[in-house]
C-alpha cells in the first residue's frame, strides 16, 4: 500500500516538492498570524494594566502624574492611526486571505486539490519497515 493521500496521476516529484514548499510557507504564515494575535492580546492586556496603574497612582495621591500618563499612554495607537485589532484585520483581509487563496489554487491545479501530498509521502517513507 502507498501513502494515505495518493499523489495525483502524472504529478512529478518536482511538482510534489514545489507544492510542499508552498504548504510549508502557508504554515509559517499561519504561525505568524498567531503571533500577531498574541501581540494583539498582549497589547490590549498591557493597556488595561496601564489603566490600573494610572488609577493606583491617583489613589496614592499622584493625580497630576496619573493624568500625564493617561494623556500620553492610555489608549495610544500602536501604529500610525491604528490599534492592534486593525493590524490583525488588515493582515487577515489583505495578506492571509490572499495567501490561502493562492495556496488553494496551486494545490487544486497541481495536486488535484489533495492536501499534504509531500508530507503523506514522507510519512509513508518514514513509517515503512526497514531491514
Amino acid at each position: 500500500t502507498g501513502p494515505k493521500r495518493a499523489r495525483p496521476a502524472g504529478a512529478s516529484d518536482a511538482a510534489v516538492a514545489a507544492v510542499g514548499k508552498l504548504s510549508e510557507a502557508l504554515e509559517r504564515m499561519e504561525n505568524a498570524r498567531g503571533h500577531l494575535y498574541a501581540f494583539h492580546q498582549l497589547s490590549g492586556a498591557t493597556d488595561l494594566a496601564v489603566l490600573d496603574a494610572v488609577a493606583a497612582l491617583r489613589d496614592a495621591g499622584f493625580g497630576p502624574l496619573a493624568a500625564a500618563i493617561d494623556e500620553v499612554l492610555v489608549g495610544r495607537d500602536v501604529a500610525a492611526g491604528r490599534w492592534t485589532y486593525e493590524l490583525v484585520e488588515e493582515y487577515d483581509d489583505g495578506y492571509a486571505r490572499v495567501f490561502r487563496e493562492v495556496e488553494r489554487r496551486v494545490r487544486d491545479q497541481v495536486m488535484g486539490g489533495v492536501r499534504h501530498v509531500y508530507e503523506a509521502e514522507m510519512q509513508f517513507d518514514e513509517q515503512r519497515p526497514r531491514d
